[in-house]
């Protein structure tokens, strides 16, 4: 018989947190990103780079509530907060002068979370 609950720990944590946060700020933002990592693993979202630099202009801040991989350039500057990075996409991502945040990260940096986009 299957088991039909995350075991992750810090995931479980950080869905906790966030649903807390969208209680206490009223900002239903943070509750939709919990709703989208409580979902099943294989339905987790992967983005590459290239669809980030398609969507994105200059200092823009993304959320992905997934990974986020390294197919792809980037050639403007952002900061991007996701539950994972490949090492590719991290390194991409800090050479075009942006930034690499947790969700957690973001989470406890922009409480209200004015001008977020999601990908993913």
């Amino acid at each position: 018989m299957k088991h039909n609950y995350k075991t992750n720990t810090q995931l479980l944590d950080l869905i906790s947190g966030l649903k807390k946060q969208s209680r206490e700020k009223q900002v239903p933002l943070w509750r939709d990103i919990a709703l989208r990592l409580e979902r099943p693993t294989r339905q987790c979202h992967e983005v590459n780079l290239s669809r980030i630099n398609r969507y994105t202009k200059e200092k823009d801040l993304i959320l992905v509530p997934g990974k986020v991989l390294g197919a792809g350039e980037l050639d403007h500057q952002l900061t991007v907060a996701a539950l994972g990075f490949s090492g590719s996409a991290k390194s991409k991502i800090t050479a075009a002068g942006g930034s690499c945040l947790s969700i957690q990260e973001l989470m406890n940096k922009n409480p209200e979370g004015a001008r977020v986009r999601i990908i993913g």
